[in-house]
């Protein structure tokens, strides 16, 4: 891998979103911080292959946010203020830093989801993006299992906020 594309990625990574006041607090938190590009490159790849594999879960976990969306691999899920009902506008650079959840099945509840929210909408490039109360669903790229970073920030054009199990964002 070309050193400066490292060097670069790490940056990205150390800056990632928010600060102390808005992070999870954790431990995992700073040696996320800290991990190569190589790993996170791996893990964002690795999670997308997941991700496809089948229907993806939707779980509801504890946050310093209150309960809120997740992944099985416990990636919070965010929604963007900018999107409309059934309808994004994050793609180019938007959806490299805000990875769509994907799903090439029906989306999965666990407990405390519920399963009449869940849904999907087409991308253009003709994937199926998983949808709650209507509302498409991210990541944040540079967040690492368990970390919540990015709630009620403004970036790519609009404010980024976790979800309860209501379908509305978290306080």
């Amino acid at each position: 891998m070309n050193r400066s594309f490292v060097a670069v990625a790490v940056a990205v990574v150390l800056v990632g979103c928010g600060d102390d006041d808005t992070a999870s607090g954790n431990a995992a938190s700073a040696s996320t911080q800290t991990r190569t590009a190589d790993t996170a490159v791996h893990a964002t790849s690795a999670q997308a292959t997941a991700t496809v594999a089948k229907g993806t879960t939707i779980a509801l976990r504890g946050s310093p946010f209150g309960k809120i969306l997740f992944d099985s691999g416990r990636q919070a899920i965010y929604i963007f203020e900018n999107d409309r009902r059934n309808k994004t506008v994050c793609y180019g650079e938007c959806a490299e830093a805000w990875p769509p959840v994907y799903t090439s099945g029906k989306p999965r509840a666990t407990r405390g989801v519920r399963a009449a929210l869940l849904g999907t909408i087409k991308r253009r490039d003709g994937r199926r993006q998983v949808t709650y109360a209507g509302k498409p669903l991210y990541y944040y790229a540079h967040e690492g299992p368990g970390e919540v970073r990015c709630h009620n920030v403004n970036l790519n054009g609009g404010l980024w906020w976790v979800v309860g199990s209501n379908g509305k964002r978290r306080p």
